[in-house]
């Protein structure tokens, strides 16, 4: 499956990139509107200050673009970092020209959007208090620039200045709210999109395993009535022989298993067509599949631990779950059959079965792989039993996670969603 793409607006490193590119074009075009003022309008400002500021954000624009370079991701608190030093350039450059009087005051909106549609939340109202605090000091505090004071003032604060603080302030907090949601909207569409096209090559996968089996299924029937045959006719001949009856009966029951099995496989999945899942006592489903399982794996040693809570988990189940939980149940057992430890934990939401076994762990190099293709731990494993078991849990809208236990061996964490009993 091909590795998936970066979701937009929540990538730090590429917005960076493009927070980097704006600040050069702002920075430069403040740059040019300042030298028109002082050449041609006459404005009378602190220049060296100016200048100053403008060198010092292109002296971080540089920085940026070296850090860009190392191979370190940035993080959504760096990029916070770098949007805090913009409003405080800002605050500097407005500080020396004008304050609030500055007509390109409301610029503090651009890094309040850009924290809105990239941040987490809290960042995000971080810029925007940040932008909204320093627009207050700038009404108070500033060098006046006279070519932009307004002359209809009416008192000690002008009404004018006043009406834009009020307006930013509105501005600022709705962007952040409705542009974040937007961005948080997106981000989680294409996460459904994701998941979305995950489960669908999964079902693809799980379709052709099926058709595959089925054509082998019917493809078995033809040899096994031959071998049983075959075996009947040899079976007359060898009278008189008793070691070899007993071996040609032994065959004859071998084959007859393997037809039962197939007419089994052929019925159950009639009936699957059909039938509801069964809402069932998990405690008491959970040790039937065991004891199934302990037919097939006479070997093994194990011991179950159910929590104690309050109430009974239920689960819906079938009889592809039941060969789902034998699946991970012969993983344990074929990585060491000895002491296999099953726990059955719950809450109000989920049921949590554990198996843990103290064989070699899982690989860390194939650990995200495992359930998602035919990958496997055994050496001549095809990995289509994970897999399968995978898709049927995820089907039933539970998951499966592999982890190596801090003692030795794998835990395998098994999460399903109860169901309340039916009547």
């Amino acid at each position: 499956m091909p590795a998936a793409l970066p979701l937009p607006l929540s990538t730090p490193s590429r917005n960076l990139v493009r927070l980097t590119f704006v600040r050069g074009i702002t920075w430069t075009g403040f740059l040019a509107a300042i030298l028109i003022g002082i050449e041609l309008l006459g404005f009378k400002l602190e220049v060296p200050a100016v200048i100053a500021v403008i060198t010092c954000m292109a002296l971080i624009n540089v920085a940026t673009w070296w850090r860009l370079g190392r191979p370190r991701a940035v993080t959504h608190n760096e990029y916070l970092v770098h949007l805090l030093a913009d409003v405080a350039g800002l605050t500097l450059l407005f500080y020396f020209t004008g304050g609030s009087t500055n007509p390109f005051i409301t610029y503090y909106l651009v890094p309040v959007t850009i924290a809105a549609a990239t941040l987490p939340w809290r960042h995000a109202w971080a810029i925007a208090g940040t932008a909204m605090g320093a627009y207050t000091f700038l009404m108070a505090f500033y060098q006046p620039v006279p070519q932009l004071g307004q002359g209809h003032a009416t008192g000690p604060l002008n009404l004018h200045v006043l009406g834009m603080w009020l307006n930013f302030g509105l501005s600022a907090g709705l962007v952040t709210f409705f542009i974040y949601k937007m961005a948080h909207a997106l981000r989680s569409r294409d996460q459904a999109l994701s998941h979305t096209r995950e489960s669908a090559l999964r079902n693809e996968q799980v379709l052709a395993v099926a058709t595959q089996a089925a054509g082998t299924a019917h493809e078995l029937g033809t040899p096994l009535s031959t071998m049983a045959v075959l075996l009947s006719e040899m079976r007359e001949e060898a009278r008189g022989n008793p070691p070899l009856e007993k071996d040609l009966e032994l065959l004859r029951q071998q084959v007859d298993i393997c037809k039962s099995r197939l007419r089994h496989l052929v019925a159950s999945a009639d009936r699957r067509r059909l039938a509801e899942p069964q809402i069932l006592d998990a405690e008491r489903w959970l040790a039937e599949v065991i004891q199934r399982w302990l037919v097939l794996r006479p070997d093994v040693g194990y011991r179950l631990e159910v929590a104690e809570h309050r109430g009974r988990p239920w689960l819906a189940v079938d009889p592809t779950l039941d060969q789902a939980l034998t699946n991970l149940l012969n993983n344990a057992a074929d990585a060491n059959p000895d002491d296999i430890a099953i726990r059955l934990d719950w809450s109000a939401d989920d049921v949590v079965i554990d198996i843990r076994d103290h064989g070699p762990g899982v690989a860390l190099s194939i650990a995200d792989q495992l359930g998602e293709t035919f990958v496997s731990t055994k050496s001549k494993g095809m990995g289509i039993g994970l897999f399968l078991t995978h898709a049927t849990i995820n089907r039933f809208g539970g998951g499966v996670s592999l982890y190596n236990h801090p003692e030795g061996g794998t835990l395998t964490e098994v999460t399903l969603p109860q169901r309340a009993p039916t009547e």
